[in-house]
């Protein structure tokens, strides 16, 4: 191996797990700020209850504010039904995928500790946990949790497709969550996104009907990738290039990239290019011999 080329590959390799860790970092800290405001916001503060209005407000500029500050790092998921929805259609790999949802499981977590730390006592009760309200029964707030996702994910695609724009999706995701929980907060609280409901849970310890706030949004989030990419939008992947995404083959990978669509959408940080770190092997000197290759084409 030519020493030139070596030094190449060790550079590509330190540059690539560096954008994992940003990437990373982006979904940990987009989740937490996202859970910090959308939950303060509903805690019962005696000289002024929140309204259903203030609720859906502050969660649509919670959002549009984690979306603009990741949306460039890591694809702005800060959302396992989102993550889930994405994998679903072939835009990231399992490997991940697995990443994402651990870092905005951890980050939520992060959220929501920290708004229990800095609020009083008297005010934090159940920290905003999830619970179905209004007599609504299991199935009826596992539909209408799978609804309320299935608007969301339709709507942080077509923000999100660099094939539509390439303009900041912040404002319309925002509002789409907004949309959310003017009606989903009389029916169960309004999730949406299992982190935020993971979050509080675990940080007081309340996991009654936990599963309903999995369940809805992960399903509505298949829903709505399958509906968005195989019957709204569909784009020329094949079958193999799919499985080749899936689990992070990198030869099918850079294929892939070449693909015209994927070339308009390379602001995009769903592009399949990043999930190349996140398909590593895990014999550490395989991925420097890969880098030397891929250095070398």
């Amino acid at each position: 191996m030519e020493p030139g080329l070596c030094s190449k590959a060790y550079l590509l390799v330190g540059g690539l797990w560096t954008a994992i860790s940003k990437a990373l970092f982006a979904e940990f800290l987009a989740t937490g700020l996202y859970v910090f405001f959308g939950v303060g916001s509903v805690l019962p503060w005696p000289v002024a209850l929140p309204s259903v209005l203030q609720i859906a407000i502050t969660f649509n500029l919670a959002t549009a504010t984690a979306v603009q500050i990741s949306w460039k790092t890591s694809g702005a998921h800060a959302n396992p039904a989102v993550t889930l929805a994405y994998l679903v259609g072939s835009h990231i790999s399992l490997p991940r995928a697995m990443a994402y949802i651990a870092a905005q499981l951890a980050g939520a977590t992060a959220g929501a500790a920290l708004l229990y730390g800095v609020t009083p006592g008297g005010v934090r009760e159940t920290l905003g946990v999830n619970v179905i309200h209004n007599s609504t029964s299991t199935g009826q707030a596992v539909a209408v949790e799978l609804v309320l996702t299935l608007q969301l994910v339709l709507c942080v695609f077509a923000s999100m497709d660099g094939r539509q724009t390439l303009a900041s999706p912040a404002a319309m995701i925002g509002t789409s969550v907004a949309l959310g929980h003017l009606i989903g907060i009389y029916f169960t609280g309004c999730s949406m996104n299992p982190a935020r409901s993971f979050g509080p849970a675990v940080i007081v310890g309340k996991f009654a009907v936990h599963w309903i706030f999995w369940v809805g949004p992960l399903t509505g989030a298949v829903l709505a990738s399958l509906i968005y990419n195989f019957i709204l939008f569909p784009d020329t992947k094949t079958v193999a290039q799919r499985l080749a995404i899936l689990v992070g083959t990198t030869k099918v990978e850079k294929v892939v990239d070449l693909e015209p669509q994927k070339k308009e959408s390379q602001t995009n940080s769903e592009d399949t290019e990043a999930d190349l770190p996140f398909s590593m092997p895990p014999n550490p000197s395989t991925p420097i011999r890969l880098a030397c290759e891929i250095a070398g084409t």
